[in-house]
């Protein structure tokens, strides 16, 4: 505290609290606490997971009448932004609960539209069979071109968890023996900054180079 007030800057007292790392703290969106056996594990918070789940509902709510097509394309680019931004932590448990509470909200929309079709025929018209999954929310949107386009939502738990691999502390650039583990680890960072241009290109051309909004 001290440091920064010599040099002109101040901690905000609303913002800002001391606690133990074994109590967890929120930051950027991210829960961080030490468990036993000294392990830090990184989860989305409580408020960020609100949040996200918020969205998700208002964007539901707000389009009661549109069709699940364009729903989906709504919701999709939401859940893909957040799940990428969390991919990094222990976010796996974190994610099919999102998932959970999104199909319950997506079944009641479903519901409300066909008050006097039963459950199975709902059902049938928006939920299908892909893989092992029969609960797959699916719809159709048209595009400009006039064609006719499946959408099928995004899951939050399809999104891989890709841990941050912590550099060895004693690993020195400038020592030939380090050259070969540094390599490796380039080789990783490059693999995945490949995987987010390939990602990229697919949506550019799923979408034939228009945006869905």
């Amino acid at each position: 505290m001290q440091f920064l007030h010599d040099r002109g800057l101040e901690l905000s007292e609303e913002k800002t609290r001391i606690t133990h790392i074994e109590d967890g703290f929120d930051f950027l969106g991210q829960h961080i606490r030490r468990y036993p056996k000294r392990k830090v594990l990184t989860t989305p918070s409580k408020k960020n997971v609100k949040n996200v789940l918020d969205k998700l509902r208002r964007t539901i709510e707000t389009h009661k009448a549109t069709s699940a097509g364009f729903l989906i394309s709504l919701l999709n680019p939401i859940i893909r932004g957040w799940t990428t931004y969390h991919r990094h932590g222990a976010s796996k448990a974190t994610f099919r609960s999102v998932d959970s509470s999104l199909f319950q909200k997506l079944w009641q929309w479903a519901r409300r539209r066909h008050p006097k079709k039963s459950a199975t025929w709902v059902k049938a018209k928006y939920f299908v069979r892909e893989g092992g999954r029969s609960w797959v929310f699916t719809g159709d949107l048209s595009q400009p071109n006039g064609k006719v386009k499946r959408l099928r939502l995004r899951r939050a738990a399809q999104t891989p968890i890709e841990r941050h691999v912590q550099i060895r502390a004693d690993a020195n650039p400038f020592d030939p023996a380090w050259e070969r583990y540094l390599e490796r680890r380039g080789d990783v960072k490059m693999e995945q900054t490949l995987r987010g241009r390939r990602r990229l290109l697919f949506l550019w051309k799923e979408q034939e180079g228009l945006c869905p909004v």
